[in-house]
């Protein structure tokens, strides 16, 4: 049985890269995009789809890079479709990327952003297979820092922060995890309206990024057949105070500010589950 597995970071390995040449210059880019798109996410979930016109040493004719998350789904993506016609009348060519990684790529672990973690769940869960629930989300600004100096358009520059404690559940899974976040910005206020504004927008952004946190801790296992694993790691980040000693800092604050309730479990548990 082919098993392959999933995380909520940017994929940069090679073995999820596909290049595909001698594309026909009979369709638009843009509809050389649309038809590619169909046929290789129907493998997978695509991290990045390119197409680019070929060089004028070369042909007429267009080119394409293709990114999965998962390597195992990129291999069979390039066994399927190479040498194929598709959608035109000429075989195309497609192949496994042979460059080779670079070494600072091969350790870095960047976070997916908040629409790709949302794209990535949806597709290998399903909309209904995972939930998410503010524990607390607080303002976290001192006094000292609410009033400032003048700034260049006359208003006062004001400077806001704020936190978000999250839980990410997985009920057919029986899974939860945890994110946290703190988001801040200094800017001038000339009015309550603009106060108001920049309010909400570090409370969705705030939110946002306690969410991409808590996924960076899932690990997706795909077994085939619709079958997907889903194991999560607890974190010592993850722990409420009362599991702990002392105070957890995570992002300059602490989760004492947000005194969410006690919940089970150790630190770095994995825990897994079959759907």
């Amino acid at each position: 049985m082919e098993v392959d597995f999933l995380e909520f970071v940017v994929p940069v390995e090679n073995n999820k890269t596909l290049f595909v040449w001698d594309i026909q210059p009979s369709l638009t880019e843009a509809e050389i995009y649309d038809r590619l798109c169909g046929v290789f996410s129907s493998f997978g979930p695509l991290y990045l789809l390119k197409v680019s016109p070929n060089s004028p040493l070369h042909p007429p004719g267009f080119s394409a890079l293709v990114k999965f998350y998962s390597a195992a789904q990129a291999s069979k993506a390039q066994r399927h479709t190479d040498g194929g016609s598709l959608f035109q009348s000429a075989p195309l060519k497609v192949r496994l990327s042979t460059k080779q990684t670079p070494h600072f790529l091969c350790d870095s672990r960047r976070p997916l952003s908040h629409a790709r973690c949302l794209e990535l769940a949806n597709y290998c869960l399903g909309f209904n297979g995972w939930t998410s629930d503010i524990i607390t989300l607080k303002e976290l600004t001192n006094e000292e820092e609410e009033d400032g100096g003048e700034g260049e358009e006359g208003g006062l520059r004001r400077r806001l922060r704020f936190g978000c404690l999250l839980q990410l559940s997985f009920p057919r899974h029986r899974q939860t995890t945890r994110g946290a976040a703190v988001v801040e910005d200094t800017f001038t206020c000339t009015g309550p309206d603009v106060l108001l504004q920049k309010r909400c927008f570090l409370q969705k952004r705030v939110r946002e990024k306690a969410l991409v946190q808590a996924f960076t801790t899932v690990l997706l296992i795909l077994l085939g057949h619709g079958k997907v694993m889903v194991e999560v790691r607890q974190t010592s980040d993850q722990c409420v105070p009362e599991q702990t000693e002392g105070v957890i800092q995570v992002n300059q604050f602490s989760w004492s500010d947000f005194d969410p309730d006690e919940d089970e479990g150790e630190d770095e548990e994995w825990n897994l589950t079959v759907s």
